[in-house]
């Protein structure tokens, strides 16, 4: 019986492995699905004692997975402290949590159900070498992260020497102009903050360019890395 059960969590292309795999897929999306219908408004009592039912089935489901593959692995405590052991954990957490804890806690600890949704990288093969990918090319976007940092305070302190004098009330300081350029080297543009004098346009101009390297870089990077592990299948 050991063997049938760690035959079938351990390896997803055995037949019994792959009834595993779905049977848990069904159960995260359905999930997913309870967590959201709780968040309409107007839902009536009814309704939301059936939701949590469904949860806390969901929640026995997510358990027994836990256990049995904590059982069934051969280094239990490196599965335990490893990413997919800390997001099955993190899975079942928030419903015994929520029922320690009281008042607006809960609400924040229930929330914490929505990071269900990574347990999807374990089944998505897809998934999977997006995380290789972001490994694989850890050092290239840490490089451009430092890089983007010190551009976002550049950003902040050139629009601040351009802005203050004419724009007191919304470039008051460095810390305010960082949330101006955040939003416009990310490209989004708000347009709740924006430079009225000549000298702050023509800057704001330039910082848009570098916008566009901003978000096409690390897409870049990742897309290299994905190429290069497709290849290697």
């Amino acid at each position: 019986m050991g063997k049938f059960i760690k035959e079938m969590v351990e390896n997803p292309e055995s037949k019994w492995g792959r009834y595993f795999d779905a049977g848990i897929l069904i159960a995260i999306v359905v999930s997913l699905m309870v967590f959201s219908i709780e968040t309409l408004p107007g839902i009536s009592r009814d309704t939301l004692e059936v939701l949590e039912t469904a949860d806390a089935i969901l929640v026995a489901v997510f358990l027994m997975e836990y256990v049995v593959r904590v059982w069934c692995a051969e280094k239990k405590a490196k599965y335990i402290f490893s990413f997919y052991g800390l997001v099955d954990l993190v899975a079942i957490l928030p419903y015994f949590l929520a029922g320690v804890l009281g008042g607006q806690t809960v609400r924040v600890i229930r929330l914490l159900r929505i990071f269900r949704i990574l347990k999807l990288a374990r089944y998505t093969s897809a998934l999977g070498r997006i995380g290789k990918a972001l490994s694989s090319s850890k050092e290239e976007l840490l490089l451009f992260l430092a890089v983007s940092m010190a551009i976002l305070y550049v950003s902040a302190l050139g629009i601040y020497y351009f802005e203050h004098a004419a724009q007191p009330d919304k470039f008051r300081s460095i810390f305010d102009c960082l949330w101006w350029a955040v939003a416009t080297l990310t490209t989004v543009g708000y347009g709740d903050v924006y430079p009225i004098t000549v000298g702050g346009r023509l800057f704001t101009f330039i910082i848009l360019l570098l916008g566009l390297g901003v978000v096409a870089v690390p897409a870049g990077i990742i897309s290299a890395a994905l190429s290069e592990l497709r290849r290697e299948v």
